[in-house]
C-alpha cells in the first residue's frame, strides 16, 4: 500500500521493527516474508518522496552506502574486563568459598550465594550505545580500554533495535554481548560462498568476526549474525535494578535478544547443575559455546566484591574440557619471540580440533619436551582450548618409529646466530642480541604496531617482516620515516595501500601514555601494569628514572617485574628508540596529578568495608586514591582510616580495638563534594 502521510509512515516503522523482533530474536514471525517485503518497498517509496522525513529507526536505515576507510578508535565508558577461569568442581568451590569470606568480611553477609549462570557463546564482544533510546555507537571489546567503532556494521544486524522498545528510555545504556553466527546460518553462507567463489569460514566464530570487521557495511548485512545480549556498562541512573537477572529481564522488554538458557541457581550445587546441564545439550545447540559463565546475582553483593586488575570478582567463566584429537609429528623446529625466548614448535600433519585445522603446537620449552619425551614421527594427542595455542599434550609410544631419536635444542639462535642462553631458575633458553636479531626486531615491532599497543592501522605482520628485510626499519622509530615511494615499492604494495599505511602510522602519534608504555615490550608489563606505571608516573621521565622501592610500592609490580622495568631503562639503545619516537611526534595527553591541596589522604593507608549507598565499591577506592590513599584490603596497625558502610563486619570491630579512626560513608561523599 502506498503511505499517505507522516503518521502513516511512523507508524509502518514501528510495526516493521515490531516484525523484525518477532522474526530475527524472538523466532516466532507473525507474518510472511512476502508481506514484510512489501510492507518494507512501502518504506522504501515514502521515503524516496519524503527525504527530510526519514526516521533514524527505520529498518531502511540499517545498511550504510557507502565502505569505511578504516575503524576509529573509540574509548570505552566504563572498561570491558574479560573474565577468570575454573576448570573444576574443585576450582568452582574456592571461588565461591572467597565470595563468602568477602562478603562476611566486608558486610557481614553469609549463606548460599545465588549466581546468574548462562551459556559462554564463543563470537565476538561488543559493547553497543543508546542515548534517549537510539543507537548512537557500537565497538568491538579491543583491548578492554579501547574498541573499534564498528557502529556501521552492527546496524545492520536485525536482532539489534535501532531504537529502544520502551516510551521512556534511559538517558544512557550500554549493553554488551556477544556477536555469534549462529550454525544454520553458518552453514547456509559457506554452502553460498563456496558456490559463487567466495571465501569460506572454518568456523562459526571465525565467520562472526571476520564478518562484523568488513569495512563495507554491505558485506556485514549479507552474513547472518546475531547478537545476544549478556551485561550493560555505562548506564544513567534512571536504569537501576537490584539483580543481574532483573538487568536481562529488562533487556528483553526493551527489544534484545537473551539466551534462553540463562537461568539464576544456588551455591556450588546449583551451578555444577547448571554446567552438566548444558554440556549435555552442547552439540544439539544452534550456536557454539566453550563453557558456561557464572555472576553474583545481586549487585550490591557485586559493588562489595569489586574487581582484580583484569577481571570482576563476581564472575567467572566454568569451560568445558579441552578438545583433542590424535595426529602425527612432521617435524620439530623453534622460533624466536620478542623478548628472545627461544619456543620449540611441532609441525603437525593437519588435524581438525574443535573446527579448526591445526598443523602447529607449542612444544613449550626444553625441560617439557624432556619430560614428554616428544620426537620427530610420533603420534601424539593435540589439545585445543577456546582461543589458547594448540599444545601436545601426550605421546602415542606404542606407535612410535624404531628409528626414532630424541630431539637436541640448538646452541645458537637459528636466525643471528648468536650463543642461546639459560638464565638460573628459568626453563627458557634466550638469544640475547636484542634488536640486533631479525626475529626479535619483527617482533618487536609487530608488538609496537598491535592493536594493544601503538593500533597502526594497515600493519599487518607479512608487511612488517617485508619491510625489515627491505632494510627500511631496525627499530619501531623507523616506521615514523618511511616514504610512500619506499613502501610503494614493496611486494603487494600499490600508491593506495601505502599511502593508507602513512596515514595509519601518523594517526598513531596522537595516542595515549599506557598504550605506548605496553607497546614498549617490556618483559612482563602488559596492559595491566602498563596502566598502572602510566598513572602513577604521568610521563616517561618519572617512570625512567623510578627507582626499585618506587616500583615495587606499586599494584601489580613484584621484585621481578621492577627488575625487568630497571633492566630495560639501563640499555642505552632502548632509551634512543623512545627518544626518537618522542621527536617524531609520538604523543599523548597529559595525565595531571592533582593540585596537593586536593590530597587531603596523602600517605594514609586506608580501608573499605560495609555496604555503601552512594558510591560504588570501585567509585569509593578511586575516590580514595584521588585524595591520595593508599587502599588496601585488612586493617592492620599500619592502617590510618576505616571508611565503613552498613553492616560493617569483623574490620570495624578490629579497627575500633586498634584505635583506628572510622569515618562513614557520608564523610567521603563530603570530602569529594
Amino acid at each position: 500500500m502506498k503511505l499517505k502521510n507522516l503518521a502513516e509512515y511512523l507508524a509502518q516503522v514501528e510495526l516493521l521493527n515490531h516484525h523484525a523482533q518477532q522474526y530475527y530474536v524472538l523466532d516466532d514471525p507473525e507474518i510472511s516474508d512476502a508481506e514484510y517485503d512489501a510492507a518494507y518497498r512501502s518504506l522504501l517509496d515514502f521515503e524516496s518522496r519524503h527525504p527530510d522525513a526519514v526516521a533514524s529507526d527505520s529498518p531502511t536505515q540499517r545498511v550504510a552506502d557507502q565502505p569505511l576507510s578504516h575503524f576509529d578508535s573509540i574509548q570505552h565508558a566504563k572498561p570491558m574486563l574479560s573474565l577468570g577461569n575454573v576448570f573444576s568442581e574443585e576450582e568452582l568451590n574456592a571461588f565461591d568459598e572467597r565470595i563468602n569470606k568477602i562478603l562476611s568480611e566486608e558486610s557481614g553477609d553469609s549463606g548460599e550465594i545465588h549466581y546468574a549462570a548462562e551459556p559462554k557463546l564463543d563470537g565476538l564482544a561488543v559493547s553497543i550505545r543508546y542515548e534517549n533510546g537510539l543507537l548512537v555507537q557500537a565497538a568491538t571489546r579491543g583491548d578492554g580500554q579501547k574498541g573499534e567503532n564498528i557502529t556501521a556494521n552492527v546496524k545492520t544486524m536485525p536482532s539489534v533495535p535501532l531504537k529502544l522498545k520502551t516510551e521512556t528510555p534511559p538517558e544512557v545504556l550500554e549493553v554488551r554481548g556477544e556477536v555469534v553466527m549462529l550454525r544454520k546460518g553458518f552453514d547456509a553462507y559457506n554452502a553460498w560462498a563456496e558456490k559463487n567463489d567466495e571465501k569460506v569460514f572454518a568456523n562459526p566464530r571465525n565467520a562472526a568476526a571476520g564478518s562484523l570487521r568488513q569495512l563495507d557495511p554491505r558485506k556485514t548485512a549479507q552474513r547472518p549474525l546475531s547478537f545476544f545480549a549478556y551485561s550493560i556498562g555505562d548506564v544513567s541512573a534512571d536504569f537501576e535494578f537490584n539483580k543481574h537477572s532483573d538487568i536481562m529481564a529488562a533487556l528483553k522488554t526493551l527489544g534484545f535478544q537473551i539466551n534462553h538458557l540463562n537461568q539464576v541457581v544456588s551455591g556450588v550445587a546449583g551451578c555444577m547443575a547448571f554446567y552438566q546441564k548444558v554440556g549435555q545439550l552442547r552439540s544439539s545447540l544452534d550456536f557454539d559455546i566453550d563453557g558456561v559463565v557464572y555472576k553474583v546475582d545481586d549487585l550490591s553483593q557485586q559493588d562489595i566484591l569489586g574487581f582484580v586488575t583484569k577481571a570482576p570478582r563476581w564472575a567467572t567463566a566454568h569451560k568445558f574440557p579441552a578438545e583433542e584429537a590424535t595426529t602425527v609429528i612432521e617435524n620439530i623446529d623453534v622460533q624466536v619471540g620478542r623478548t628472545g625466548s627461544i619456543t620449540p614448535v611441532a609441525r603437525l600433519e593437519a588435524v581438525t580440533v574443535g573446527g579448526v585445522s591445526i598443523t602447529n603446537a607449542t612444544l613449550h620449552n626444553e625441560d617439557e619436551i624432556r619430560r614428554k619425551d616428544v620426537r620427530v614421527g610420533d603420534t601424539v594427542f593435540v589439545r585445543r582450548a577456546g582461543d589458547v595455542i594448540p599444545e601436545v599434550v601426550k605421546v602415542v609410544k606404542s606407535k612410535r618409529p624404531n628409528d626414532s631419536v630424541p630431539f637436541d635444542m640448538p646452541t645458537h639462535c637459528p636466525v643471528c646466530d648468536s650463543q642461546l642462553f639459560k638464565a638460573d631458575g628459568e626453563a627458557v633458553l634466550r638469544c640475547l642480541n636484542g634488536l640486533n636479531c631479525d626475529a626479535q626486531r619483527k617482533e618487536s615491532i609487530k608488538h609496537f604496531a598491535s592493536r594493544k599497543g601503538m593500533d597502526i592501522d594497515g600493519l599487518g605482520d607479512k608487511l612488517v617482516e617485508q619491510l625489515v628485510d627491505a632494510g627500511l626499519i631496525k627499530t619501531p622509530a623507523d616506521l615514523y620515516k618511511l616514504k610512500e615511494a619506499q613502501v610503494s615499492g614493496l611486494e603487494r604494495m600499490a600508491q593506495k595501500s601505502a599511502q593508507n599505511l602513512l596515514n595509519g602510522i601518523e594517526k598513531s602519534k596522537q595516542n595515549t601514555l599506557p598504550r605506548f608504555i605496553y607497546s614498549l615490550g617490556i618483559r612482563e608489563v602488559g596492559e595491566a601494569t602498563a596502566l598502572t606505571l602510566a598513572n602513577a608516573f604521568k610521563n616517561m621521565a618519572a617512570l625512567i628514572a623510578a627507582d626499585q622501592e618506587t616500583l615495587v610500592s606499586l599494584p601489580d609490580v613484584g621484585e621481578i617485574v621492577a627488575a625487568r622495568i630497571l633492566h630495560y631503562f639501563k640499555q642505552e639503545s632502548n632509551l634512543a628508540v623512545i627518544e626518537q619516537l618522542l621527536s617524531a611526534g609520538v604523543t599523548w595527553q597529559e595525565i595531571k596529578a592533582p593540585e596537593s591541596a586536593e590530597l587531603i589522604l596523602e600517605g594514609q593507608t586506608v580501608v573499605l568495608t560495609g555496604k555503601l549507598s552512594q558510591l560504588t565499591r570501585s567509585d569509593a577506592k578511586q575516590a580514595l586514591q584521588s585524595l591520595g590513599a593508599k587502599v588496601t584490603g585488612s586493617v592492620s596497625a599500619k592502617t590510618d582510616l576505616l571508611v565503613a558502610g552498613e553492616n560493617a563486619g569483623s574490620k570495624l570491630a578490629k579497627a575500633q580495638d586498634l584505635g583506628v579512626k572510622v569515618v562513614d560513608e557520608q564523610w567521603l561523599v563530603n570530602q569529594l563534594n
